[in-house]
């Protein structure tokens, strides 16, 4: 009975862990979100259904541990298909995608507006909490990497570090107190 009762835990427990995933919201949902009570910054990626990256990403550095604590406890994270059909409106525009049958599909609206002419997937968009453009990141990004981006801008350190003396100190300064922020 001990080695049953041993046996549930240890799948409970690492259920925990293998399950521990990122809360996406649609774009609509998060262009609904009240910016004034907001205390998120909002995350978006532009994704594809046919991008081999994209799943790569989904794969390895949206399931790791530290990408999703930060994502779940500091930003709104958004999916979003870069090509889809979406209507909404973000901070006041409205987007659309008409498509016309038989052709390929083409980047939304929001897409070209966020991403300008460097349109390629995946993409990210790191907006602040009343849904302003932060930065852009483009193409794949490994756990490690993106946990330090992610903390560099939730986190304030933007404001006080460039990024190059950022990443030379990330690993013995930052990284211990992230770790210890996000309870890992």
């Amino acid at each position: 009975m001990k080695k049953i009762l041993l046996i549930l835990l240890a799948v409970t427990l690492l259920g925990g862990e293998i399950h521990s995933q990122v809360k996406w919201q649609t774009i609509e949902q998060a262009a609904q979100i009240d910016t004034k009570s907001n205390n998120k910054l909002f995350f978006v990626d532009f994704s594809t259904s046919w991008c081999g990256w994209c799943k790569k990403m989904d794969r390895e550095t949206f399931t790791d541990p530290v990408v999703v604590a930060i994502l779940n406890k500091y930003y709104i994270p958004v999916k979003f298909d870069a090509e889809g059909g979406a209507t909404f409106t973000w901070n006041g525009t409205k987007y659309s995608n008409p498509q016309t049958p038989g052709q390929k599909p083409q980047p939304h609206q929001f897409t070209r507006a966020i991403l300008g002419q460097k349109i390629g997937y995946p993409s990210f968009a790191l907006f602040n909490k009343t849904r302003g453009l932060t930065q852009i990141l483009q193409g794949y990004q490994g756990a490690y990497d993106f946990s330090m981006i992610l903390w560099f801008y939730c986190s304030g350190d933007s404001d006080k570090y460039t990024f190059d003396e950022y990443r030379a100190i990330f690993q013995e300064e930052i990284k211990p107190v992230m770790m210890k922020s996000l309870g890992l």
